[in-house]
């Protein structure tokens, strides 16, 4: 099986200026890694030359094999972005949002009862299936952000990607969540989490990558934690979205 996620010498650079110089790396299937790095130093903008929503100034980026912004590559890909608020007043049920994550995959039609129950069992593999009738705006961060996976898990993807996932989480939530990607990485689906530090998932995590003034490196679990104080400082960078 080919790499997941294959970056080969990828720089990128918005109008402001150069984010990301001479790239590489690679995701393996049934990884667990955390990309590490400052708010602004590109983590987000890597992630999306990863998975073809951004495509590199040079270089060149394979996802599952293939050119990154292949539509059928991206199928196999779960992706939850930055968490944004959630209005209370959303009218949306859990299970109405859960089944969004299938709307890529469908033409038109409503959706079947196939569709459905896997829906459930998604909520159910981040144990929020007795929500799949609430208001999504009702539910707490970590609760929305929970739901917000089991969306991504409703596709059925080998690579589950999610940028900042903990942030504004309190300690309870975060740990719950660890406890959710470690049962999901233990099924077999690869997991790379953007993070200021390792946080509640420090335990499970098999790589660490540090994304620092446009270039990488992977370093170990204990070098991670000595250097954590340069990822949480604010990078003078080109990225506000971190």
């Amino acid at each position: 099986m080919p790499d997941l996620i294959e970056l080969r010498s990828v720089s990128f650079s918005y109008e402001s200026g150069r984010v990301l110089s001479d790239v590489s790396l690679s995701i393996k299937p049934k990884d667990y890694v955390v990309l590490l790095g400052a708010n602004g130093s590109g983590k987000t903008t890597l992630l999306k030359v990863a998975i073809g929503l951004l495509r590199p100034t040079s270089g060149t980026a394979l996802l599952f094999g293939r050119q990154a912004s292949d539509p059928r590559a991206r199928e196999l890909v779960g992706y939850v972005p930055q968490r944004a608020v959630i209005s209370s007043r959303l009218p949306a049920t859990v299970l109405e949002v859960v089944l969004a994550g299938r709307a890529a995959r469908r033409k038109f039609g409503g959706f079947s009862r196939a569709e459905r129950e896997l829906a459930v069992r998604a909520l159910e593999r981040v144990g929020m299936a007795e929500f799949a009738n609430r208001r999504i705006g009702e539910l707490s961060g970590g609760q929305q952000q929970r739901v917000l996976i089991a969306r991504a898990l409703a596709s059925d993807p080998q690579l589950l990607i999610l940028d900042a996932p903990t942030a504004g989480v309190d300690r309870d939530s975060q740990i719950r969540f660890a406890q959710v990607l470690r049962g999901l990485n233990r099924d077999g689906v690869a997991i790379v989490i953007v993070a200021h530090d390792l946080g509640a998932v420090g335990r499970d995590v098999r790589r660490v990558l540090a994304l620092h003034q446009g270039h990488i490196d992977e370093i170990s679990l204990e070098e991670a934690k000595e250097r954590v104080g340069m990822f949480v400082e604010d990078h003078p960078g080109h990225e506000v979205a971190g």
